[in-house]
């Protein structure tokens, strides 16, 4: 194919918005007509923005209509990435947390550059389904991970005690430094994730690591005051307002390789040694089970924590009694987490809105068309909350992300006209 250039003007405000709208449109000819449009076909939009200031765009209609990416997919690098590079992605799913956890998987891949290996922790009964509707993904998505499915172990201690401990499976993240013994660095999500910008970006997260480091979650609460550990704890808890586990960082190996302070013997203890005995001393004192647990160890060993902000965890406490989370006001949501089942009652609608809309994304659609306008519209619904009256902190990255996405498509010169 040719590369036919189009040439006209615009001004800055609200340059993104015609951009994704202008495209759309361009995919809609293209398909009506069964092939790109014409060149001149461009110029028809020429003389109804003309007027709006000098901003100099070239379209290249051969980069626009790539027939290997679908409008609004992301470009990967991950066919040429080898192995060790691959980003690790685990989760732990039980009881009917299928749905969720597939949703969670779908944004990882949607929006990433890099290849991602998923370990999926999960019953027995459910292994025949995640299989079955993974492989059911379009092609073009399916090149972009690889997955395994693991079953539910717990290597120290009474399993049962273990599988009950706050929500069904959950302390199976505790024991993953054990299981995945090749494993250097992996990201820990809860079923109840969504990735609103690429995964890739948080795992780079691992590069600010000091030197005594080796995991990295968001506070619990962004106002001690209105905490929980810091007004009802009964036992250690990290920093003023201890920490949530629904998002996590490690590196693996500085786990497996460290000794860690304890208060059940003078000595350090190997990550294993140390799980059983401290859930024995602690049991009676815990309510959130192993985040708990987490935040006991980090309050004895606080040199071994990176804590990220907010963004990167973003939960409906953030906003439901008034926004309070500034880096996801500067700089949008990150990452979504949906607890206190948000995602499926009407308590929250700006968080199930957004649910929806990735569970119902078509993966070969565009994403503006298909995702970005239809949330707009959804939270115009969600206005009569406190999370609803701030749309534009659960839209920025998407925005961003989408705005990568065009950028591999459009050449944009900002300033004098520039005609070659």
């Amino acid at each position: 194919m040719g590369r036919s250039r189009c040439f006209f003007h615009m001004g800055k405000p609200q340059l993104t918005l015609l951009l994704f709208k202008l495209h759309s449109n361009l995919i809609s000819m293209a398909r009506a007509s069964g092939g790109p449009p014409a060149p001149c076909q461009l110029l028809k939009f020429s003389n109804t923005i003309s007027k709006h200031g000098p901003v100099s765009i070239w379209f290249q209609l051969s980069l626009v209509f790539l027939p290997s990416r679908r409008p609004g997919q992301l470009r990967s690098v991950h066919a040429v990435l080898p192995p060790e590079l691959w980003i690790h992605l685990a989760v732990v799913a039980c009881g009917n947390r299928l749905e969720e956890t597939l949703v969670m998987l779908k944004s990882a891949v949607l929006f990433s550059y890099r290849k991602i290996q998923f370990h999926i922790f999960t019953e027995d009964s459910l292994k025949p389904e995640f299989d079955k509707q993974l492989r059911q993904w379009p092609d073009s998505y399916t090149k972009k991970f690889e997955h395994r499915i693991y079953p539910i172990t717990f290597s120290v201690g009474n399993p049962q005690e273990w599988k009950k401990l706050f929500k069904p499976c959950a302390a199976q993240r505790l024991f993953l430094p054990v299981i995945l013994k090749d494993v250097d660095s992996l990201l820990y999500v809860d079923t109840d994730v969504l990735f609103l910008r690429p995964v890739d970006d948080i795992w780079k997260l691992l590069r600010q690591f000091n030197s005594t480091q080796l995991a990295a979650m968001a506070p619990e609460h962004e106002i001690p005051k209105i905490g929980w550990y810091s007004r009802f704890a009964r036992h250690p808890f990290y920093g003023s307002t201890g920490v949530n586990s629904g998002v996590m960082l490690m590196n693996l190996t500085r786990i497996r390789s460290t000794q860690f302070k304890n208060s059940m013997t003078p000595t350090g203890l190997a990550w294993e040694d140390m799980l059983y005995p401290l859930y024995q001393a602690y049991r009676n004192a815990i309510t959130w089970g192993d985040q708990d647990l987490l935040n006991i160890i980090f309050y004895f060993n606080p040199e071994r924590l990176y804590l990220f902000p907010c963004q990167w965890n973003y939960r409906p406490d953030h906003c439901m009694y008034g926004s309070n989370c500034r880096e996801a006001e500067r700089e949008g949501v990150s990452v979504l987490h949906g607890n206190r089942g948000v995602y499926h009652d009407d308590k929250q609608p700006t968080f199930k809105a957004l649910y929806e809309a990735m569970r119902d994304f078509p993966f070969q659609d565009n994403l503006f068309q298909s995702m970005y306008y239809p949330l707009q519209l959804k939270f115009l619904e969600t206005v009569h909350t406190l999370c609803g009256r701030i749309p534009q902190v659960f839209l920025k990255q998407i925005e961003k992300t989408m705005r990568r996405a065009y950028e591999k498509h459009v050449i944009i010169h900002v300033g004098p006209d520039h005609r070659h």
